[in-house]
């Protein structure tokens, strides 16, 4: 008895083993012979355009003002901590704090790693999916092939015991899986590209507001230095008003004067603030616990070797464009998606468990059970839903691109912008540091004049308003050329791909782009290949 059982084991248990090894063969044949249907995704050709100005002549950047003059460096490498060419270890440690502990460089970290989670959970149909199932029941009826037969009260009750393993294998016959995981690395490339955006728009802001905030000390002792011109001269007012040399009325029209150049402090303590404040928060720390450090415009080097990289490279670094891109290459993935669920689906299923009326028996050698089922579903008829899906796939594709488009020419706007400013910057410093040398003369004139009595007190004043005027014009026009010089290293994507702290899976600028060009060259159904959007519309 227990030979015969053995035998009928070893017939139900080969079987089976010889289903398991056609279940690897046909799903790793599916794999070979596949066809992803759909477009295959080309990254869109770099602009042909080779320079951001008309004329496409360099900005002239020549300072006559005693100040260094700057000049571009066209195609030279931007360093992956640009922020250190204005020579600042104060400016670098804000820099290095805020990558440390602020939230929103986080969150871009954090959604990354969620993105990337993702794609791994696509890829998991590429696998057959294999579970563990147990169950326990009690039945009345049938049972022959557990040797139970009906007595004469009926058919019998009994209790059923199964154990064993289940194996489903979906076949990805017209790519639908392949397309899915492609559209999750795409979406996960946007997650990696607005992580890089996040890093340069923080490091960019610390920037900024560290030289606006050195910009407004320069200008706040400016206006000191009015007001203390100002209290002088009430001095010197007085004096001439007590010897009988001026009228009283001079003695208000300077205190006037003095009272209104005072009123030009608040506003620029207000901005003071505000650029303080917005450094605590970039910096991850509330304002009232935090003290800005006192820096000035001198404690920082005018960097004066400028790079500046071509068209073509700019759309490979910065980081708001390959995001575009990214998405571009989901949307194209999304296509295939919607038209692989157009074509039939075949799953193939089977398990092996053991089954028994009595859980001792339940490991017995007469208990093995197999089972194995294929099955095909096609759609037929779905309201013209599938359809709709598609088209709107294509449409949201047609979308993407546009949109990839539109922040292509917004980047080479802001960068043309910076270039012209940079120009501008340099002609109004010269103006300016011309416009203060000679109110500073022509106040020395009109001082002494007024002293030895030959002019009046309202030549004097306007002497005075223009030596003001001329100071805080320099100093805004001195600030201003480093926090263009800053927009403009930020504005050509600031080096990040240069620094594996930022996203160690997209080093480089051409990861992201080159992931649609990597994929496998597959066969087509319903779209042929080709560049996406030549054929995007084509005919089903």
């Amino acid at each position: 008895m227990l030979a015969r059982a053995h035998t009928v084991t070893k017939a139900i248990v080969r079987p089976a083993s010889r289903w398991c090894v056609r279940v690897v063969t046909l799903a790793s044949l599916a794999i070979l012979t596949g066809c992803a249907v759909g477009p295959r995704f080309l990254p869109p050709a770099a602009p042909t355009v080779r320079v951001y100005t008309p004329g496409g002549s360099a900005p002239n950047l020549a300072s006559t003002s005693g100040e260094p003059s700057q000049h571009i460096a066209l195609g030279e490498r931007i360093p992956a901590q640009w922020w250190q060419l204005f020579h600042s270890p104060e400016l670098d440690s804000l820099v290095r704090h805020a990558l440390a502990h602020n939230p929103t460089l986080h969150a871009a970290q954090d959604t990354l790693a969620a993105a990337e989670e993702v794609v791994l959970e696509a890829r998991g149909g590429y696998f057959p999916q294999v579970d563990l199932g147990a169950s326990a029941e009690r039945q009345k009826g049938p049972a022959f092939a557990l040797g139970l037969l009906s007595s004469k009260h009926g058919l019998p009750e009994f209790n059923l015991y199964s154990l064993g393993p289940t194996v489903s294998y979906s076949f990805d016959l017209f790519g639908l899986t392949k397309r899915q995981v492609e559209e999750r690395q795409a979406l996960a490339d946007t997650q990696g590209a607005q992580l890089a955006a996040a890093y340069l728009t923080i490091t960019g802001n610390v920037v900024t507001e560290t030289l606006t905030l050195a910009s407004l000390h320069l200008q706040i002792a400016a206006v000191h230095d009015i007001i203390t011109e100002d209290a002088r001269n009430v001095a010197l007012v007085k004096l001439k008003v007590a010897g009988g040399l001026a009228p009283r009325s001079d003695v208000l029209t300077a205190e006037t004067q003095l009272a209104t150049d005072r009123t030009l402090l608040p506003p620029l303590d207000q901005q003071r603030a505000i650029a303080e404040d917005a450094l605590a928060v970039l910096l991850g720390s509330p304002p009232g616990a935090w003290t800005p450090p006192r820096l000035l415009l001198s404690d920082f080097t005018l960097p004066t070797h400028l790079p500046l990289s071509l068209p073509s490279t700019l759309v490979r670094q910065r980081p708001d464009i390959l995001a575009a891109q990214a998405l571009v290459h989901a949307r194209s993935a999304a296509i295939g998606v919607a038209t692989a669920q157009m074509y039939p689906n075949i799953v193939l299923s089977g398990s092996i468990a053991t089954a028994a009326v009595s859980a001792g028996s339940l490991f017995g050698s007469s208990s093995a059970v197999w089972s194995a089922a294929a099955g095909l579903t096609a759609p037929i008829f779905h309201g013209g839903a599938l359809a709709a899906r598609r088209r709107e796939a294509v449409a949201s594709y047609r979308a993407a691109l546009a949109n990839y488009r539109q922040t292509v020419l917004a980047a080479f706007g802001q960068v043309a912008d910076t270039l012209r400013a940079l120009g501008h910057d340099a002609a109004l410093l010269n103006a300016e540091h011309q416009a203060l040398r000679v109110a500073q003369a022509s106040l020395q004139m009109q001082r002494a004049s007024y002293s030895a009595g030959r002019t009046d007190l309202l030549q004097l004043l306007d002497a005075e308003r223009s030596v003001a005027r001329a100071r805080l014009g320099d100093a805004r026009a001195r600030a201003r050329r480093y926090i263009d010089s800053a927009r403009l290293l930020v504005a050509l994507g600031g080096g990040w791909w240069q620094n594996p702290d930022v996203c160690p899976g997209c080093r480089s600028p051409t990861s992201i782009q080159s992931r649609g060009a990597a994929l496998p060259r597959v066969k087509y159904v319903g779209l042929k290949p080709g560049r996406v959007g030549s054929r995007i519309g084509a005919r089903e």
